[in-house]
């Protein structure tokens, strides 16, 4: 055989590998376990990081107030030095809608090693605690609930067993509206579980754990035992730092994608996308060269061999090439559509993942480029380029 039929070859050999072997990652059917009302529903404290947020706050804030929870709640909006008023905001909402009671904190800049959001929820548990709930709800600003949202959560939570899970996290379904959307956004969400396959986080001995930041209900013990925030607090990719310290301790942890919770954060241009994306994008690769190195001719392999392929082979008259090429093409297509129909997008859109794939590698080799230059993971003013240790306390 040829040498581009051996690429091929390799190629769809992966792609068999990938969807017999990786958990089922393409599945889409890890949803909330079905509800079972508590007898005695337990109290929650929801604790909201809030950078700059005054554009989504009018969505996402009063979804959360107006709750339709039978227990006790309140809310914590921890004001994370922001410029544009979003802690007056918080407050004049809470005023207008009613509902659950509201504390707006304002925690000052982080110290050193600290991230922003992780030293915002270290000052929201804090004042959170003093209620001694029994669950937290972290929730990102950008984040909007539907009004029995936070019962599911509850309700799942204590389904997981006689014990109930630890950690109960959704995938909020993220904005797919603009061109650019539609192209990136499902395949984010579709390469997230490739990295952290559902099935194996929902196992009970599993060693693979993640959760999802922007939906993430937590015991409050479970938090205490693991040491949250402060045991993650130099974590870039604090979600999937989270679950992995809350497992670790011996918590049960389940994720899954939402239905009732959605991101309100719009990402209209494809600057906005990269700039998600890259900021984050290394700190998945540890920071490794190594791994970079590993990581961009095994994703060229992976997504764009098999239509690379498919061509050459058609063009030059090698069946062999052009047989293995497109099968591998048809199998990523296959795993790729359960997520477009998850998002209600056109399936015409599954071919098109190699092209996404390819600019999500960019992003990628964007994201080692700006941490190298200094500029590491920059979010709304803030770089985090490889943060030390903070002071024990």
């Amino acid at each position: 055989m040829s040498a581009v039929a051996w690429i091929a070859v390799g190629s769809l050999i992966a792609w068999v590998w990938l969807l017999l072997g990786q958990g089922f990652y393409w599945r889409t059917d890890q949803r909330l376990p079905r509800r079972t009302d508590p007898a005695r529903w337990p109290s929650v404290a929801v604790v909201v990081p809030a950078r700059d947020e005054a554009e989504m706050l009018p969505v996402s804030l009063p979804s959360l107030l107006v709750q339709d929870y039978p227990g006790d709640a309140r809310i914590i909006l921890v004001d994370d030095c922001s410029s544009d008023g979003t802690g007056q905001l918080a407050r004049d909402l809470a005023a207008r809608y009613g509902g659950f009671p509201l504390t707006v904190v304002t925690p000052g800049e982080p110290e050193q090693g600290w991230t922003g959001k992780l030293w915002a929820l270290r000052h929201g548990i804090a004042v959170a605690r003093r209620d001694k709930p029994d669950f937290l709800l972290l929730t990102d600003a950008d984040i909007a609930h539907e009004p029995d949202s936070l019962r599911d959560l509850v309700a799942a939570a204590g389904s997981g067993g006689p014990d109930g899970f630890d950690l109960v996290s959704q995938m909020a379904r993220l904005r797919v509206e603009s061109v650019w959307e539609r192209l990136v956004v499902p395949a984010f969400v579709y390469f997230f579980g490739q990295l952290y396959p559902f099935r194996r986080v929902n196992r009970a001995r599993s060693r693979t754990a993640a959760a999802a930041g922007g939906c993430v209900l937590l015991r409050t013990e479970a938090a205490e035992r693991a040491r949250i925030p402060d045991s993650i607090r130099q974590a870039v990719i604090d979600d999937v730092s989270l679950a992995r310290e809350v497992r670790r301790s011996g918590g049960r942890i389940w994720l899954g994608l939402a239905e009732r919770v959605d991101s309100v954060r719009p990402y209209p241009r494809l600057a906005d996308l990269w700039r998600m994306v890259a900021r984050s994008a290394y700190a998945q690769l540890r920071h490794s060269p190594l791994l970079l190195a590993g990581t961009v001719p095994g994703l060229l392999l992976v997504y764009v061999a098999p239509p690379v392929t498919l061509v050459a082979g058609l063009l030059t008259g090698d069946g062999a090439a052009a047989w293995a090429g497109g099968a591998a093409w048809a199998v990523m297509t296959a795993t790729y559509l359960p997520m477009l129909a998850y998002y209600r997008q056109s399936l015409w859109l599954g071919p098109l993942l190699p092209l996404t794939a390819v600019l999500y590698l960019l992003m990628t080799v964007d994201s080692a480029v700006q941490h190298y230059r200094g500029r590491g993971a920059a979010w709304k003013g803030r770089t985090y380029t490889r943060p030390e240790a903070a002071p024990d306390r």
